[in-house]
């Protein structure tokens, strides 16, 4: 009994460990963060207030906001944003209408294609731009004039058209095809899709109707993601429009740079923080939804009470 009992040396050991171990757990603080973090913002933000001072700052009058001002009412401003935007619109739903069957249609029926899947999917990130247009021109100089009366000739003419050039939507589809591709196996990872599907089909729910009403509300972040991704690459691209001779919003910015150049770098500093406001509130939605979700699913069911006492 005597060596069960502890001693008055071996006793004050317990709280020692613990002191110790409260020690080793107290996070340590990282200055190294702070100082990556830091000289990251200032990489970021010494170029936009560059920019802000060229856009406010005449030479000899002071400061003068007619750069901004005079964005509304520049020349080609209103049509070339609105030809972007709706190239957007469009390249974002034909991107989705390609993705969501393909990779949803791949992780219930066929898993084993996921590989090949993804290296399609990915790899007009290592296809140049410049590539890609030269081959886009190769293809539209098809067609010599014993078939301009076929079908094929005019949809080459359609596709080319400037009000609304599809081909450019073809395009942008191809080279937003990686983005909207990560967005959306991201999503579908962290849902259990058969399951879901199994479930609807039980019920007598058709496949179009478990995709519309059932797969796709658990993918919105992602949806929303791989939107906004595309958005931003429709509106920025300028190489394969500037080529093909179209004038959406980016090469707009670069045409009149010339005589204009203020004007232009205040469109440029706007729309970068636009798309950076809603970035931000993209991922603030993200991050609130996954949180109410992961929520609901962990709330524990609320007990039975007793029917008696024993």
């Amino acid at each position: 009994m005597a060596a069960l009992t502890p001693t008055a040396s071996t006793a004050p050991a317990a709280p020692q460990n613990a002191s110790r171990r409260n020690k080793a757990a107290r996070p340590r603080p990282r200055v190294w963060r702070g100082a990556v973090l830091g000289l990251a913002g200032i990489y970021f933000v010494v170029p936009l207030l560059a920019s802000f001072v060229f856009t406010v700052h005449i030479p000899g009058q002071g400061v003068s906001f007619d750069a901004y001002s005079g964005i509304l009412s520049a020349e080609g401003f209103s049509q070339s944003l609105l030809l972007s935007l709706g190239l957007a619109a469009a390249t974002i739903a034909l991107s989705l209408l390609l993705a969501v069957p393909a990779l949803v249609a791949v992780r219930l029926g066929a898993p084993r294609l996921r590989p090949f899947v993804e290296i399609v999917c990915t790899l007009p990130l290592v296809v140049p731009p410049i590539a890609l247009v030269s081959g886009i021109t190769t293809v539209l100089r098809w067609g010599p004039e014993y078939l301009s009366t076929t079908p094929l000739y005019q949809t080459f003419i359609a596709v080319q058209n400037e009000s609304f050039p599809l081909v450019l939507v073809f395009a942008y589809t191809v080279l937003a095809l990686p983005f909207v591709y990560r967005s959306l196996d991201a999503g579908l990872r962290a849902v259990d899709v058969p399951t879901l599907v199994e479930a609807a089909r039980n019920c007598g729910a058709s496949m179009p109707y478990v995709i519309i009403r059932v797969v796709l509300p658990n993918l919105r972040s992602s949806l929303a993601g791989a939107s906004f991704l595309t958005l931003a690459l429709v509106l920025g691209e300028y190489t394969i429009a500037a080529l093909l001779g179209f004038r959406p919003f980016a090469v707009w910015i670069v045409s009149i740079s010339g005589n204009q150049a203020q004007t232009s770098v205040a469109v440029s500093l706007l729309s970068l923080l636009i798309a950076w406001a809603l970035l931000l509130v993209l991922s603030r939605a993200g991050a609130r939804a996954g949180a109410s979700a992961a929520a609901g699913s962990a709330a524990p069911s609320a007990p039975t009470p007793a029917s008696g006492k024993e």
